[in-house]
């Protein structure tokens, strides 16, 4: 089977209230690696916060990242998944921060998230096709749970 995705973007930002260490091992924990980076930055009100941001290329990779958000959260994912992908195939995630750092994955629907973003491989470059790709990799995922 041909690649699923470009590429997969995780992104969460760690604000100067928050334990960098608990988000860190978040990090960690979602991306499958300790290979990410963190950027200081200035927050809106000027107080310092890291960018932790990863990128995964590797199948295996991207297939172990949605693994761990666990049948509930591919469940959801499905039932939407229209509304998530953009018309440059890029698809959107929203995980609940602070469950997270409990070890539970929620979709949020809020600001306080660990965002996931994936450009998915659809040749000619379509929605409908990277809809479709989506859905049959999710629904494989779906089978080993």
């Amino acid at each position: 089977m041909a690649s699923v995705f470009h590429w997969v973007r995780i992104k969460l930002f760690c604000y100067a209230t928050e334990d960098e260490e608990k988000l860190h091992d978040l990090m960690c924990r979602i991306a499958g690696t300790d290979d990410f980076d963190a950027e200081m930055s200035d927050g809106h009100h000027g107080n310092s916060m890291i960018i932790f941001t990863a990128e995964l290329k590797k199948d295996a990779e991207c297939a172990g990242l949605f693994g761990r958000f666990g049948k509930e959260v591919i469940d959801d994912v499905l039932n939407g998944l229209d509304n998530r992908i953009d018309d440059d195939c890029v698809f959107h995630l929203r995980l609940d921060k602070q469950a997270a750092v409990q070890e539970r994955y929620e979709i949020a629907h809020h600001g306080d998230v660990v965002s996931v973003t994936c450009k998915i491989a659809s040749h000619p470059a379509r929605k409908v096709i990277a809809s479709s790709n989506m859905k049959r990799f999710l629904e494989d995922l779906r089978t080993s749970f």
